[in-house]
This record gives C-alpha cells, sequence and structure tokens, in this order.
C-alpha cells in the first residue's frame, strides 16, 4: 500500500517442526487422540508452526473427571495455601514474561509491545487472584433473633470450564484460572486452536506451582470441545468471550445445562470527539484504539462520531496519524502494527472494506493493498479510514474486527448518544472532551458498561469488573473484580441456636 509505511527483516530463526500440540489432563501432557488438526500459523510469515488437535468430547470427559477427583482435596485446602500457589504463579510469570511476550506475537502477530502490555495484563488478575484469603471473606450477624446468630461463608462451586479466543492468547485464560483456583474450584480451559502456544507455556509455568493433579487441565479443540463443555454435567460454569452470535449459543446451551454462564460477546465501539477535545492528543491515542493489535480486540474503537466542528480536523488527523503507522512483523523493531491472525481472516476484513465502498461510503484511506516486502506471505491489511458512514451500513453496524476505522458525524451530543443507543451491541464506548458537563451526560447515558473519558480503550483494571451490556455480554456477573469471587462461589447461610 503505497500511503503506509511498511517494515521487514530478516525471518526468525525459529525452524521448530509443526509439531501436534498435547492436551493436559490430570497433571500430565497426553497426546491427543484426535484424527483431525488446525494448523498454527506465524501471521506475520504465513508458515505453519504447530498443529491443533481437534480433541474430542471424550477427552473433556477425561478432564472433567480428572478436575473432580482433584475438587475435594483441592477446595478443603486452606485458602492461604491456595493463595500461595498463585504468588509462585505470579513469580514464574514475572520471570517468563518475555518468552511468554514473544510467543503471543509469534502466534498472533501483534507487535512485541502490544503483547508486553497483554501479558501484564493477565499476570495483574493472578496478583488480584492472590487476595482470596480476603476477597472470599463473608459476614455474619450475632442475635438475629433471641441467641440465634446467622454467618454467611463463600464456597467453591466445583468444576469449571473457560472457552478463550484467538485475540489475546495469553490474557484472557489468566481472567478465570486464577481467580477459578483460588477460590478452590478446579477449571478446564480450553484455548483457541489458532493460538495455543502461550497456554502450553502457561500450563508448563503452572507445573511449577505445586497444584495438585487435575486441578488445572487443557483441552485444545474447536466446536467439538465447546460444546462438550457446554453439555457436560460435571461442569458447574463456563465462562466465554468470542463473537456475539457464538457468545449467545454458548449462553443459551450452557444453561440450559444447568451451569452458571458468562459470556461476552462482539462490539462496535463508538468513540466521540467533541470540538473541544484537545485534538492533537486525542487522535493520537484514538489512532492506537482503531488500529492496535490490528483492529482484533473487543474494546477496539469501531466507529468514530465527531461532533459539530470537529469533524473535518478528527478525520484529517486520523488519516494522517493512520497513513504514518508502519505495518510489518510484530517481532520487528519500529513495528506499530501487525498483521492480522490468518488468511481467511484477511480475505474477511477486506470483504468489509469492499461493501463499505459497495454501500456508497467514502474510502479515504484503502488498507486493502498493503504488504510487506520480505514477509509476502503474511497476512496484511493496512490501515484504513471510511468517511461519511450511516450505521444502516455493514460497515457501520458489523463488527470488522479488523484495522477499518468507520465515520459517522453528528451534529450534537444527543445525536451522537442515539446513534450508540440504536445498536444491539455495548461494549465500550469513549468521548473525548474538555467539558465536564459534556463528559458526564455521555457517562451517564452510555449504553456500554466500560466507559473511557478521554481514554481510547476503556478496559478495567483487574480489581474492576470487566464486561459489556446488551447484546455483548450474557450473563449477570462480570470478569475479574469482585464479581470473580461472586462468580466463582456459592454463599452459605448458617443459623445457629445451641439449646
Amino acid at each position: 500500500m503505497s500511503d503506509t509505511r511498511t517494515a521487514g527483516a530478516s525471518a526468525p530463526t525459529d525452524t521448530r517442526a509443526a509439531e501436534a500440540l498435547s492436551n493436559f489432563i490430570g497433571g500430565r501432557w497426553v497426546p491427543s487422540a484426535a484424527r483431525q488438526f488446525v494448523d498454527v500459523h506465524n501471521p506475520a510469515l504465513g508458515t505453519v508452526i504447530a498443529r491443533t488437535p481437534l480433541s474430542n468430547a471424550e477427552e473433556v470427559d477425561a478432564a472433567v473427571q480428572a478436575a473432580a477427583r482433584a475438587f475435594r482435596g483441592w477446595s478443603e485446602t486452606p485458602v492461604v495455601v491456595r493463595a500461595r500457589a498463585m504468588f509462585r504463579f505470579v513469580r514464574l510469570l514475572e520471570e517468563h514474561f518475555e518468552d511468554l511476550a514473544r510467543t503471543v506475537t509469534t502466534e498472533h502477530g501483534k507487535t512485541l509491545d502490544e503483547a508486553r502490555g497483554s501479558v501484564r495484563r493477565g499476570i495483574e488478575c493472578v496478583e488480584v487472584a492472590c487476595g482470596a484469603p480476603s476477597l472470599m471473606m463473608g459476614y455474619g450477624l450475632e442475635n438475629i433473633a433471641t441467641n440465634i446468630d446467622s454467618a454467611v461463608v463463600r464456597q467453591p462451586i466445583g468444576v469449571v470450564a473457560a472457552i478463550a479466543p484467538f485475540n489475546f492468547p495469553a490474557m484472557v485464560p489468566l481472567w478465570f484460572l486464577p481467580f477459578a483456583v483460588a477460590t478452590g474450584n478446579t477449571i478446564v480451559v480450553k484455548p483457541s486452536e489458532q493460538v495455543p502456544l502461550s497456554q502450553r507455556l502457561i500450563f508448563r509455568l503452572l507445573e511449577r506451582c505445586d497444584l495438585p493433579p487435575g486441578v488445572v487441565n487443557l483441552v485444545n479443540g474447536g466446536r467439538t470441545v465447546v460444546e462438550a463443555i457446554c453439555d457436560h454435567p460435571g461442569i458447574k460454569a463456563v465462562s466465554f468471550v468470542g463473537s456475539t452470535p457464538v457468545a449467545r449459543e454458548v449462553y443459551r446451551r450452557a444453561t440450559h445445562a444447568g451451569k452458571r454462564v458468562q459470556a461476552l460477546g462482539g462490539a462496535k465501539n463508538v468513540v466521540v470527539v467533541m470540538p473541544d477535545a484537545n485534538m492533537e492528543k486525542a487522535i493520537e491515542i484514538i489512532t492506537e484504539s482503531f488500529y492496535g493489535c490490528a483492529g482484533e480486540r473487543c474494546l477496539a474503537g469501531s466507529l468514530l462520531v465527531p461532533v459539530g466542528a470537529a469533524h473535518a480536523e478528527a478525520r484529517d488527523r486520523l488519516v494522517a496519524s493512520a497513513r504514518s503507522l508502519k505495518v510489518g512483523d510484530g517481532l520487528v523493531p519500529g513495528v506499530t502494527m501487525g498483521p492480522v491472525i490468518s488468511g481467511p481472516h484477511r480475505d474477511r476484513v477486506r470483504s468489509y472494506i469492499d461493501k463499505g465502498v459497495h454501500e456508497g461510503a467514502a474510502l479515504v484511506l484503502d488498507g486493502r493493498g498493503a504488504t510487506v516486502g520480505d514477509r509476502p506471505d503474511g497476512f496484511w491489511v493496512g490501515p484504513t479510514v471510511f468517511d461519511d458512514v450511516s450505521p444502516s451500513m455493514t460497515i457501520g453496524r458489523e463488527e470488522i474486527f479488523g484495522p477499518v476505522a468507520s465515520i459517522a458525524a453528528a451534529k450534537t451530543l444527543d445525536e451522537a448518544i442515539a446513534l450508540m443507543e440504536a445498536h444491539p451491541n455495548a461494549n465500550a464506548t469513549s468521548i473525548f472532551t474538555s467539558s465536564g458537563k459534556a463528559a458526564r451526560e455521555f457517562a451517564h447515558r452510555a449504553t456500554a458498561s466500560m466507559v473511557g473519558v478521554n481514554i481510547g480503550v476503556a478496559a478495567p483494571m483487574a480489581y474492576f469488573p470487566f464486561g459489556g451490556a446488551k447484546d455483548s455480554f450474557f450473563g449477570d456477573l462480570k470478569v475479574h473484580g469482585r464479581d470473580a469471587f461472586e462468580f466463582y462461589t456459592d454463599k452459605k447461610v448458617t443459623i445457629t441456636r445451641w439449646l
């Protein structure tokens, strides 16, 4: 692409064979019985670096049985001892921080700095889970009636499962696993079949944390494994992150089987820019929001809504900022945007750009022709900007999950908020303004559950709840923070009278 700088370098020296990965069940690495495999690619090179087995329901059952056998002993283990295992886990994650970040970049494509940031966020979740001795505390009251006392304690619920997406290979499973384990549950994790290598490394670290066999288990696979997790009577709770259609189905199927479910779905995140915003700083932040991780994140900005006189300057600055991004291999210094995850996904993103042109949006920066000289087989899509986008257009309505910014100007803040209210997704949203009044009104009326004021990616820290609303979230309790301790425990009330 002529108007976006690209960068490459010599190919990585890692020439390991494309091995078939194993599952981790009952404290052991177990070869899968699968006959079918999914190729794992390095998206910057287009090369196959591993093969993910498409495990079957029997292998899920084996993992659940191992977790069930471990549950009684682990649930009776003092919470301070469980927390110490998580402290060891934090130490090992810190020691292998760079290895893990490089693995994320190698299998996903995001830049090394982006990978480091995601690993750091995952570690922060483990750090919060280390507070289980305090965060699991119950409460009580003497003399609820004469000589009768009552107390509440939190108890783990059993075997739980986590189904993770491709876009954050290390971080998203750490939204779930440390909280589940610290509260006394045992867990089965299914990584995305496209990015299983980060979780393999993490489970190798978990092997060194003195966890009894069966407390943590990993089953690789695809749809069959997801369906088996939803249906298995031995699993008490399911955590899921992915697209809205799949999140809705996981929620329906797993709740029908009597499980607790938190299912995080898709997004079409609105970013509003007011005329009084610090435009230079705002667009710098907004560019990272739209194009960080090549737009493959559920908190990425998708629809830029400049209000009134902000339109022309916001558009021109965004185009200039997007054009300056350096597309290339995320392991190469100086690269600011990596490839998308796969060839099919690259083609999907390009097809959305085609639809935008066909439906009449103004294509002011075209990323379809992006190339990287010495990475000819990488999955490249360059930063793209559309202006004059209507919310009724495909690119204004559907989640693209790629480096495509759509601009839909509004005359007033009310009109911008109405645009957001009309969309079925409500994951995250942001406003850029110098007005406290505008910021407060926007935050108060926003339909999304995660709101940023002069923040491009409104990602809550690990001690706050993470999750959207409307069609972006199915369930009652959000991810991490105090909600995690609610989700993974049952509150038991004991009423006592001594005669």
